[in-house]
């Protein structure tokens, strides 16, 4: 996959992006939004980040996925960054979201962040678990019930951290 490249977005790529992020937010088991966004929201939403980064394939000229880089708090916190990563659904299974993870850590690192920080993964999303284990990530501890699934029942979220 020598033709997936990750850069920064650009405003031709919001209508790629909106639907990418809104199909994670639909599917109800990943992003804590229940709101979708459309191309007057999601300008100001995307531009409001520190950085988003899209998965492109170069052959194709299509987006494949994006993550959001932006900080987890604010002043003697501010130094801590928080991401959320979002693959296009015929996309999942082709590691693009490792790309994505890893991007992100040269990005929070040239912004000037030392943590980079995950509040809610889900206990079930395995997939994402393991690649953030891989990467050095480590799990902070567990929430009970702190994520309120699409179909109204409450699952455990696990926060990680990662020193940059």
């Amino acid at each position: 996959m020598e033709h997936i490249i990750i850069r920064g977005y650009t405003e031709q790529d919001l209508p790629a992006m909106t639907t990418i992020w809104d199909q994670v937010v639909e599917d109800g088991i990943a992003f804590p939004q229940e709101d979708l966004l459309d191309l007057t929201t999601a300008a100001p939403f995307f531009a409001a980040q520190t950085w988003c980064g899209v998965a492109e394939d170069t052959e194709r000229h299509q987006i494949l996925g994006l993550y959001i880089l932006h900080p987890n708090n604010v002043g003697r916190c501010g130094h801590i960054a928080n991401t959320s990563y979002a693959v296009s659904r015929e996309s999942r299974g082709l590691h693009i979201g490792e790309k994505l993870v890893l991007d992100s850590l040269v990005q929070a690192r040239a912004h000037g962040f030392r943590v980079l920080q995950f509040n809610a993964v889900v206990a079930s999303n395995i997939h994402a678990r393991h690649l953030y284990e891989r990467i050095g990530f480590r799990q902070l501890g567990v929430i009970p019930g702190g994520f309120r699934m699409k179909d109204g029942h409450y699952e455990d979220i696990c926060p990680y951290y990662i020193e940059l």
